[in-house]
């Protein structure tokens, strides 16, 4: 980031008591058969519903952050190249959909299974089934039950700002299986012009970009950087012809309505097809109980409305459970976002 005259990020990582370093220089290392990466998990996740490849480190520092405890502290082991590009043929043996480009992300997947496992458990369909999928499309997963898509994502920790890591694993990924999408979850921190040059040179083929707040200000307390490039990805993602979903949150007395509406008119602007989800905070990390807490229904139902009047098209409310608390919430919230709203 230095060398492409931007500020480094938040990144420092726990690597020993009282022993702090970079996450790229801590979580990832180069050897003679390419580059390794620390590696927490690698699952069929819920309710993605695509392979996840949970990493070590991270170039924020998000005091709301819920896997801070792998992110920000070095955890888990380390994987070659080829030992991920393995783990992800031998997923796309038990691949029960195959999505094309433009659906590789997080977002779509809620278009085909509400992931309660009637029509496995019980050989019927729930009321609110997209009715989409045979039964033998839904599998269990660590996670619960659920299609297994053609998708792989990088999530957890976030080092984008090294492409070279990514671009070669997915290219020995797509060598032995181009069917294979690769999506990455990210800040956007490390998405500077020439890295989003790099990616798409590489063969990425999706970025789920997560605007935590549009404020500088409200950003830099949130995650201890600045989000001015962040904010200047939008664009470019849609540009170089990636496949781009964004995620914002609710926080209370952070990212309400007022930061929504900025967040909205941003993507209006590029594009207002763009997959966007609304996503209700719970309380974690730093911002716990008693003086932290999820968003109320109203309002999340407040930037719901301002974000979709701006003129956004394809927009969803997530975690439902952090806000409702029992079927009239649901009620309440169908009366007025109409039925689509999740």
């Amino acid at each position: 980031m230095i060398l492409q005259d931007y500020l480094p990020g938040s990144c420092m990582v726990q690597v020993a008591k009282d022993v702090k370093r970079r996450a790229c220089e801590s979580t990832l290392r180069e050897g003679d058969k390419g580059f390794e990466r620390i590696i927490k998990s690698v699952h069929l996740s819920r309710p993605e519903d695509y392979l996840s490849i949970y990493q070590s480190g991270c170039n924020h520092n998000c005091q709301k952050c819920h896997s801070h405890d792998f992110s920000k502290v070095l955890s888990g082991k380390w994987m070659s190249t080829d030992q991920i590009a393995k783990s992800a043929a031998d997923y796309r043996e038990h691949v029960t959909v195959f999505e094309p480009r433009k659906a590789a992300t997080s977002w779509h997947a809620h278009r085909l299974c509400r992931h309660c496992g009637s029509c496995v458990l019980y050989g019927e369909k729930s009321e609110n089934c997209p009715k989409k999928l045979k039964p033998d499309q839904v599998v269990l997963s660590p996670q619960g039950f659920g299609p297994a898509r053609n998708i792989i994502a990088f999530t957890g920790g976030d080092i984008m700002c090294k492409p070279e890591f990514y671009i070669e694993v997915t290219k020995k990924i797509k060598k032995e299986n181009d069917d294979l999408w690769i999506l990455l979850e990210t800040n956007g921190y490390g998405l500077t012009p020439k890295n989003l040059e790099e990616y798409a040179s590489g063969g990425i083929d999706a970025f789920w970009l997560d605007i935590k707040a549009y404020s500088k200000d409200v950003y830099k307390k949130l995650c201890g950087t600045t989000n001015e490039q962040i904010l200047e990805s939008v664009q470019r993602i849609v540009d170089h012809g990636f496949t781009l979903e964004i995620l914002t949150l609710y926080i209370p007395f952070f990212v309400e309505t007022d930061e929504h509406e900025k967040i909205a008119n941003l993507i209006a602007e590029v594009d207002p097809n763009i997959p966007t989800t609304l996503l209700a905070f719970f309380p974690c990390y730093k911002l716990t109980e008693p003086i932290y807490r999820a968003p109320r229904k109203e309002e999340m139902v407040e930037s719901y409305k301002t974000m979709k009047n701006i003129g956004l098209k394809n927009l969803r409310i997530g975690n439902l459970g952090t806000f409702m608390k029992d079927s009239n919430d649901m009620k309440y919230l169908e009366e007025e976002l109409g039925p689509d709203f999740y």
